[in-house]
Parts: C-alpha cells; structure tokens; sequence
C-alpha cells in the first residue's frame, strides 16, 4: 500500500535526483524563472520555499543550513540572502508561483513555468 508515500520519485535515483534538485534550485535563484516539467516543478517548490524562510534572518546558521542545500554555491546564496528573501520579508509564504504551459512536443510532457510571486 502507499500509505504515507508521497514522494515524487522521477524515474531516477536518489543522488542523481538530488543532484537535479539543487541544481534547479540555483537556477531558479540565479534567474528568477524557469521553465521545466510540472512534475518538477512541483518538487521544486517544495525545496525552494524553506530555503527563502530560513533567507528572510541572515544569521550564520541559517547562511550554512542553505549552503548545505545549494552545495556551495557562492552566488546563488548570496543572491537569496541580499536580494529575493528581503522582497519576501512581510509575506508569510507562497513565494513561488508554478503557471502550466502546454506539452513538451518530443513526448507530450506536462509543461510549466515556475517563478517568484
């Protein structure tokens, strides 16, 4: 049964689909939208929205909890801290908005457009 179950697990395995997740998150950091499969997309939120909680306090702990997530990546952490957790300062969540735009036309793939609100 599949009780409790509600991963998306993306046909891949763990450490390539964590590999993927971070490198969507600096993406969707450095430029601000993105466009990639509903599915994803979907997972994505999931990830980027409490990293932009812990961004709103630029406290050291919370500057090596998301360079842990990001693995390392100066700029994007940078970027989150200084530029898009200050936008989001009084807004209590929902920092991402996730616009579906057709079908891929290779294989008819769910697409979408996922952005900061």
């Amino acid at each position: 049964m599949r009780h409790k179950n509600n991963r998306i697990y993306l046909g891949k395995y763990s450490k390539y689909r964590k590999a993927m997740f971070c490198n969507l998150a600096v993406s969707i950091i450095e430029h601000e939208i993105i466009k990639t499969t509903l599915p994803k997309s979907k997972t994505l939120k999931k990830i980027i929205e409490p990293l932009i909680t812990l961004a709103k306090k630029d406290s050291v702990h919370h500057r090596r909890l998301v360079k842990a997530k990001l693995r390392g990546n100066a700029f994007a952490i940078n970027k989150l801290f200084k530029v898009i957790a200050p936008r989001f300062r009084e807004r209590p969540g929902g920092y991402t908005k996730i616009l579906k735009c057709g079908y891929r036309k290779g294989d008819c793939a769910p697409m979408s457009i996922i952005k900061f609100v």
